[in-house]
């Protein structure tokens, strides 16, 4: 196999909400208050909601921007590259980076919809939530369904609506679900109780995988707050972490053994000594605590019901077989500022060229397809899905970097550790 016959599906990328999504698609009775976007006085798109704001983070569109151009500070629709929130560029933007297809998780209610969990107008929010999923699944990736695969908000305030959430959207054709990595932190229930079982089944009996994307707990690691970013956004793998040690040991995958988590942006290169330790302990005191997982090892339940991704991760694919090759995915993260658009090939290419086509072609494309239950090639044909074959179709399409007009990055690490930190906490601004 060469560079240029592999085929790219990416489990993690991000979409910039258009600023008109919620207008076919939320109720009349709410549409002088759904979320729209307020240009303000010293720059940026902001998302207006009840009191508050919900900002376009700089930091989560730069694809297309040159490096000294990154930063914190909120963005304009203007000052982005269109692929970020205009679905026939994103494609064109897919096609010229050789991706055959990707799911696209929410930007502006945060990775699983903590902005409407926060709301004080429960009707309002869950009118928001169906909304946003109605236009994601019809209009966003229902514009392309051989390149997008859907993904969609749950309900995070009550059970039983998520549940009829899930079921609604399944019927729809939706197989993914986005959820926090741990609602405990969000103020919920955790998933050592039961209260989160009529969500977990309704998974179970539709095939919808949830999807645990780094941050959605609306929190991350951060070592002290005068430290530069580089510490925390290095460190955010350690959420991910966090979130598979959890699940192993909940009860709740005993209870559904068949429902699959997809851990999204964690990466790979730590999960066999994570597992290895879990195991480790696991023996060592499940005497005395009397912890059972009806059976297995908590290795057992990870490689029967968790799956993991990368961007670029050379570690991650030389203790693949620890990890289950079965069980590795590969993504690009677009439009944020790990994404490794538009030369993701050539890079993941580095780290592949040395395996078997039958290993290549699981990690890139075939166990996406599985976990998702997604099948391109029922529209594409395959020998048009490869990356050479999506470069040629877009030969004339326009991927130079080159400046958007953005501010430059805040040269004030200090400073810019504490407003990511904010970020990361899912904070609404009142100002």
């Amino acid at each position: 196999m060469n560079l240029e016959d592999m085929i790219l599906i990416s489990v993690d990328d991000h979409v910039i909400e258009p600023t008109d999504m919620f207008d076919n698609h939320i109720p009349a009775k709410f549409k002088d208050r759904a979320p729209r976007i307020e240009k303000q006085a010293d720059g940026g798109d902001l998302w207006k909601y009840e009191d508050g704001y919900a900002p376009n983070v700089g930091l989560n569109a730069v694809a297309g921007c040159p490096p000294d151009e990154y930063g914190l500070d909120p963005t304009e629709y203007a000052q982005m590259r269109p692929g970020c929130f205009d679905v026939h560029e994103r494609v064109k933007d897919m096609s010229a980076g050789g991706i055959l297809a990707g799911i696209n998780f929410p930007t502006f209610p945060h990775f699983c919809g903590q902005l409407f969990l926060r709301a004080q107008d429960k009707e309002l929010a869950l009118a928001c939530v169906r909304a946003y999923n109605d236009w994601h699944i019809t209009e966003w990736a229902g514009a392309y369904p051989d390149r997008l695969i859907p993904i969609a908000l749950p309900v995070l305030w009550d059970a039983e609506l998520a549940a009829a959430e899930i079921r609604r959207i399944a019927a729809l054709g939706c197989r993914a679900v986005t959820f926090s990595e741990n609602p405990e932190k969000l103020g919920l229930p955790s998933f050592h109780t039961d209260y989160w079982d009529p969500f977990f089944k309704a998974c179970a009996d539709t095939g919808v995988v949830i999807c645990l994307h780094i941050g959605s707990s609306s929190s991350m690691n951060i070592t002290s707050i005068d430290a530069v970013p580089e510490v925390m956004i290095a460190l955010t793998p350690v959420n991910s972490m966090l979130c598979i040690t959890d699940l192993m040991f909940s009860p709740i995958l005993q209870r559904f053994p068949s429902v699959q988590l997809a851990i999204s942006e964690g990466g790979n290169g730590w999960v066999p000594y994570v597992l290895e330790r879990a195991d480790y302990v696991f023996e060592h005191h499940k005497g005395w605590t009397h912890t059972d997982l009806g059976g297995r090892r908590p290795s057992d339940v990870f490689h029967d019901q968790m799956w993991t991704c990368f961007i670029d991760d050379p570690v991650g694919i030389d203790l693949r077989d620890r990890i289950g090759i079965d069980r590795i995915m590969w993504e690009c993260d677009y439009p944020h500022s790990d994404a490794t658009w538009p030369s993701s090939p050539e890079l993941l290419w580095k780290s592949l060229s040395h395996l078997s086509d039958v290993e290549i072609n699981k990690i890139t494309h075939l166990n996406a397809m599985d976990c998702y239950g997604f099948d391109p090639f029922s529209v594409r044909p395959r020998e048009q899905a490869t990356v050479g074959a999506l470069r040629a179709e877009v030969a004339e399409h326009d991927i130079a970097i080159k400046s958007m007009g953005r501010r430059k990055a805040d040269a004030d690490g200090a400073a810019a550790a504490k407003r990511l930190g904010r970020v990361a906490g899912g904070n609404m601004s009142k100002e």
